[in-house]
């Protein structure tokens, strides 16, 4: 199992970086190493249950990962949350809050590897899998402050 936590914080307005982090389906307009979203299936009230396809591949790794994420749970502008299967296995979380102009945005990935070699290796490659997971997150930080035309002040 992978706890990863992950902290940005940037010079912009909660809901322009909520509404771009929410439309996932273009994170790979402007996201480094997020190869492809498809949406699988429309979600219900407050678009709870839809499901989208992810594929992704980081660092200078020569493989990529390829899973679903079916929002679970949504707070607009606080909190998202979502079960993570495919490859990874687990759940993802996203929490917002704005401060003092400051948009922080906290992601926490609790996911275990499905793929056969990453599960029998992972005592071995554990510290690359989190180099490689730091190195996608610093992409999205960038790409996102890039795209805001905001200050990134951390990631």
């Amino acid at each position: 199992m992978y706890s990863f936590t992950t902290h940005w914080q940037l010079k912009a307005p909660l809901e322009k970086v909520w509404d771009v982090l929410y439309n996932t389906a273009s994170w790979p307009d402007w996201w480094k190493g997020v190869l492809e979203v498809k949406e699988i299936r429309e979600g219900a009230v407050n678009d709870i249950g839809v499901l989208f396809a992810y594929k992704w591949k980081g660092g200078n790794l020569p493989y990529s990962l390829s899973f679903t994420i079916e929002l679970k749970e949504k707070v607009d502008y606080q909190m998202l949350r979502g079960a993570v299967s495919g490859d990874l296995e687990g759940q993802g979380t996203w929490r917002f809050e704005e401060k003092d102009g400051v948009c922080h945005i906290h992601h926490l990935w609790q996911v275990r590897t499905k793929k056969k070699w990453m599960t029998q290796l992972a005592f071995l490659l554990r510290p690359v899998f989190k180099h490689n997971h730091d190195k996608v997150m610093q992409w999205g930080a960038k790409g996102l402050a890039q795209l805001l035309n905001a200050e990134l002040i951390s990631f």
